[in-house]
């Protein structure tokens, strides 16, 4: 997923948006997978700050990734949504805030 999100944004025209979404659906699968690996259940959201919360009580190093993780929540579901970019106030990195 890293990888596409490279080419997307290495592209012409370059597409940040899609760029992005990928970005957050790799930490979100990895997070998940972790919490696997620990044989805690997976929970069926879109969101790094809860995952990583969850996480921390693994590994306290996770506690690094908070900040991103609040970057990269509002991206899962942001361009996957109808709507859901004007409802959040999100818009692809690059551009102005709706």
């Amino acid at each position: 997923m890293l990888a596409s999100a490279s080419r997307l944004l290495e592209g012409t025209p370059p597409y940040p948006d899609t760029a992005v979404y990928h970005c957050q659906q790799a930490g979100e699968k990895a997070l998940k997978a972790f919490l696997a690996a620990h044989g805690r259940p997976i929970r069926r959201v879109h969101d790094l700050v809860l995952l990583i919360d969850t996480c921390v009580g693994l590994d306290a190093s996770f506690s690094q990734l908070a900040e991103a993780a609040e970057i990269l929540t509002p991206y899962g579901t942001t361009f996957r949504y109808p709507g859901a970019a004007t409802e959040l106030g999100v818009s692809p990195i690059g551009s102005e805030r709706v």
